[in-house]
C-alpha cells in the first residue's frame, strides 16, 4: 500500500478549479518531485494534500487512513506533514525551541526524537541554542524539514525547500532530503529546478494546467520532450 494515496482530486480556490482529476502515489523509502511551469497548480496540490485547501473532488489517503475531510490539525498525527515554502521556522526561537513545537504532535518522547534528528541534522545541533532568525536561508529550510520530522510522519511534503538558494546549499538540502527517504519515509518535492529533479527523485510527475500530464521513473521523465510540454504544446510526451 502506498503511504500516500491521491486519486482523482480536484481543488482551487472559491468557485476557480486550478488542479482538476489529479491522481498521485508515494512509497515509502522513495523521493517524488513534481515539476511543471509556473501556474501549473503544484502548490496548490501540496495545500490540498494537507487539508489547507479542500478537495472539491477525489479522495487523499495516508496508508489506509482517509485523510480527504480531516481537520487539518489532526492530519500531522495520521504520519502527514508539510513544510512551505515561505515563513516557514518561528524566528524569534531557537532551534531546539523550534524543534520542540514539531514536537507536539509527536506520540514518542519528545527530547529521544530531537536527539535523533539532530544527529541526521548536524548544522543544526551545533547551532541548536542560535536564535532561527539568524540562521542562513538554507539552514532555516533545513530547520524547517527538521521540525516536520519531530512526528516521525510516514510522508514529509516540502514545496520548493531550494528556491532562493545557493547551489552550494542547494547540494546541501537535496542530501538531506535523499537522506530522509532512506529512513522510510516517503518524501513530496514541489520543485521549479528540473535538472536537480531528475537527478535526485525516484519518481518525477509534471503538471500542465492543473493536470497531472504525464509521470513515470526519473530516468523514463528524462527522456520526454520536456521543453514541448513545459510549452504545453498538444501531444506532447
Amino acid at each position: 500500500m502506498p503511504a500516500l494515496t491521491a486519486d482523482g482530486v480536484s481543488s482551487g480556490y472559491g468557485r476557480t478549479t486550478i488542479i482538476s482529476d489529479v491522481t498521485l502515489s508515494a512509497e515509502r523509502g522513495t523521493v517524488t518531485t513534481i515539476i511543471g511551469p509556473n501556474g501549473a497548480g503544484k502548490s496548490t496540490f501540496a495545500k490540498t494534500l494537507v487539508g489547507i485547501l479542500r478537495a472539491s473532488k477525489g479522495r487523499i489517503a495516508v496508508g489506509d487512513v482517509d485523510i480527504t475531510r480531516m481537520s487539518g490539525h489532526l492530519i500531522p498525527r495520521n504520519g502527514l506533514v508539510y513544510v512551505p515554502q515561505n515563513d516557514n521556522v518561528f524566528k524569534r526561537l531557537t532551534v531546539r525551541e523550534n524543534l520542540e513545537i514539531g514536537g507536539f504532535a509527536s506520540r514518542a518522547d519528545p527530547a529521544t526524537r530531537m536527539a535523533e534528528i539532530l544527529s541526521i541534522f548536524t548544522d543544526l545541533d551545533k547551532a541548536r541554542d542560535k536564535r532561527a532568525g539568524f540562521l542562513s536561508g538554507g539552514q532555516q529550510n533545513l530547520l524547517a524539514i527538521a521540525r516536520a520530522l519531530m512526528v516521525d510522519p510516514s510522508v514529509i511534503i516540502l514545496d520548493e525547500p531550494t528556491a532562493g538558494l545557493s547551489p552550494a546549499y542547494t547540494d546541501v538540502v537535496w542530501s538531506q532530503i535523499e537522506r530522509i527517504s532512506k529512513l522510510d519515509t516517503a518524501v513530496v518535492v514541489v520543485e521549479q529546478n528540473v535538472e536537480r529533479a531528475l537527478k535526485h527523485s525516484d519518481f518525477v510527475h509534471i503538471f500542465v494546467a492543473g493536470t497531472n500530464h504525464v509521470h513515470g521513473p526519473a530516468a523514463e521523465i528524462a527522456g520526454l520532450d520536456l521543453a514541448a510540454i513545459f510549452l504545453g504544446r498538444s501531444g506532447a510526451h
